[in-house]
């Protein structure tokens, strides 16, 4: 009886484990998703933003909540983020989870919290990743994006980069290259947040998401 009991009392406490675990996991997405969302919206406050021209040509996007950028002599940044690319319907996809790391040499002190946007021309760039990464500089290079708020803003600015570049930063560091980072597909948060053995490219080919959290951040972009 006593060992009937202490195995059953193991067995709920393991069943507790895996639900908070679970449930800890959905949040830390969930929380990811609210961060970006606030990102697209203190962007749109600012007076010279993100061209809605260049949203609208453009096929993807990436953005990084609180990028960490540090250095002292020899710098480094990291962050997590999400990625989301335009459907055939002009819809946004479903937010895949990624990562971005990278380094710098050069004379540079300092901590920083910055949020960093990054527009794409073709989502195959993104779509493309998968279960893999690339190189921001190697296989393809970013360049400090136009500002303006409404689409003519930028009507004489010539649209040809691959990548452009928004970051919004307080510190030492009067902004971020991005250039030699790395971008990689976060599969262990697209695990947790959509199910096992969740590619990014299913994420990628659908807006079927009704989580109120990843319907917002859409919200929130195609507005923008």
């Amino acid at each position: 009886m006593k060992i009937t009991k202490f195995l059953s009392l193991t067995f709920l406490f393991s069943a507790f484990i895996i639900l908070t675990s679970a449930k800890s996991a959905d949040e830390k997405g969930i929380e990811k998703l609210h961060d970006a969302t606030n990102v697209l919206k203190q962007f749109g406050k600012m007076k010279e933003s993100i061209p809605r021209q260049l949203l609208e040509e453009y096929e993807g996007i990436v953005i990084i909540p609180k990028l960490i950028n540090a250095g002292f002599g020899i710098g480094g940044k990291r962050g997590n983020g999400v990625a989301m690319v335009k459907l055939p319907d002009g819809k946004w996809s479903d937010p895949v989870f990624v990562t971005l790391t990278g380094g710098s040499i050069g004379f540079q002190i300092g901590v920083q919290s910055v949020d960093l946007v990054l527009v794409f021309r073709n989502k195959g760039v993104l779509t493309k990743v998968k279960n893999g990464d690339f190189t921001i500089g190697g296989d393809i290079s970013a360049a400090a994006g136009p500002v303006g708020r409404s689409s003519t803003a930028s009507t004489d600015y010539k649209l040809q980069a691959e990548v452009y570049s928004y970051s919004r930063s307080k510190g030492l560091f009067a902004g971020v290259s991005v250039n030699g980072s790395n971008l990689a597909i976060n599969k262990s948060a697209n695990s947790k947040f959509y199910g096992e053995g969740t590619t990014s490219g299913a994420i990628f080919e659908r807006s079927t998401s009704n989580v109120p959290a990843v319907l917002q951040l859409k919200e929130t972009l195609t507005a923008f």
